[in-house]
């Protein structure tokens, strides 16, 4: 299936609703910042990971943005970072 990048990015008001949401997203991308993750994800790997978190977060206190960043690039990265560089892992999510 073709996989396409995201950035998932989090506001969690509790910890530990915080901490839940980033053990999920450990298992679908690559955390890049706090509360940032970069992924790349089939459609049935997003539809399960939104169904997850969806399940994590409260709907009313919580907001969780999935940003499409278009078709996965032949080559990685498409990330201009300012002072550290940016080390990519291996595209491919890790769905635990």
């Amino acid at each position: 299936m073709k996989r396409r990048d995201y950035l998932v990015t989090y506001d969690i008001s509790d910890d530990k609703r915080l901490r839940s949401v980033f053990k999920a997203m450990k298992g679908y991308g690559e955390h890049v910042q706090f509360s940032v993750f970069r992924c790349s994800l089939t459609k049935t790997e997003m539809t399960e990971m939104m169904a997850k978190l969806s399940g994590l977060i409260h709907h009313g206190l919580d907001q969780v943005l999935i940003i499409y960043l278009g078709p996965l690039p032949e080559k990685r990265p498409r990330v201009r970072p300012l002072g550290r560089p940016y080390q990519p892992v291996e595209p491919g999510a890790r769905v635990l």
